[in-house]
């Protein structure tokens, strides 16, 4: 049987679990998870993590852009504008289209600014950038971003870098059945069985970031992470058992001695 790919934007990828580059001690330890982790594709803040400085330590000197797909993002940005000029300079560096908008409201509880958001990606969208976009959990909202041209849904599971987990399953689960876009959990995972659920629920993959560079054990967190998004999507596709208000015997009932 051949293995099920993750297609975002026309390419194919084996690995579901995408990992951010953000919050580790050190690059090295960054590149370190990410490989245990088994993730193809890394955000990059594109405002935050040097690049471009060969006086300074590069993150292609320690993730292989050929090997690893960058995904730049806005992360910082708190209006359209920034956001836009932010993926615009990502695009002259490195050629990168396929990006990830993130438009933040506030500082305090970071969330996203969706009229910002919808407003960027709809004039990304028509510059030839694949969007990949951080939103609320709103189906409403996550449907005009599908209609403005997003390549990719990525609703909060919880406030970024919380830890809360999935806090509102029904609204995920609603974005799953009315898009056919890849749907992605961004933002609030704590521990790996909170991947597990996002991926039971139908989403494509998931995006983490905090709970794997904060965990006390960074690199068994992100092989934790790697394993719980693969048992996810096979629960998933085995599809479970109808919930019942009764008990179901699980011995056969004829026969009994």
């Amino acid at each position: 049987m051949k293995k099920e790919k993750l297609l975002i934007a026309g390419k194919k990828f084996n690995s579901r679990l995408i990992v951010g580059t953000g919050k580790y001690k050190n690059m090295k330890e960054c590149a370190k998870a990410i490989k245990l982790a088994g993730a193809e594709i890394v955000t990059v803040a594109v405002r935050r993590v040097n690049i471009t400085d060969k006086k300074k330590p590069l993150l292609m000197d320690y993730i292989d852009p050929r090997k690893i797909t960058y995904l730049p993002n806005t992360a910082g940005c708190f209006n359209s504008i920034e956001a836009l000029r932010t993926l615009r300079l990502a695009r002259e560096i490195g050629g990168w289209k396929l990006v990830k908008l993130e438009v933040l409201g506030d500082k305090k509880n970071l969330f996203p600014e969706m009229i910002e958001t919808l407003k960027s990606t709809e004039i990304l969208s028509k510059e030839g950038f694949k969007v990949m976009v951080y939103c609320n959990d709103d189906p409403l909202m996550a449907k005009r971003l599908e209609n403005a041209g997003a390549c990719a849904i990525m609703p909060l599971a919880a406030p970024i870098g919380s830890g809360l987990g999935i806090l509102n399953k029904i609204n995920i689960k609603i974005i799953r059945n009315q898009t056919k876009l890849p749907l992605i959990v961004d933002a609030g995972l704590g521990q790996a069985s909170d991947a597990t659920i996002a991926m039971e629920l139908g989403c494509d993959g998931v995006l983490v970031n905090t709970a794997i560079a904060k965990a006390k054990k960074p690199f068994e967190m992100a092989s934790a992470f790697r394993y719980a998004v693969i048992a996810g999507r096979k629960s998933f596709l085995s599809g479970r058992i109808q919930k019942t208000l009764m008990g179901s015997a699980s011995s056969p009932t004829k026969g009994i001695i």
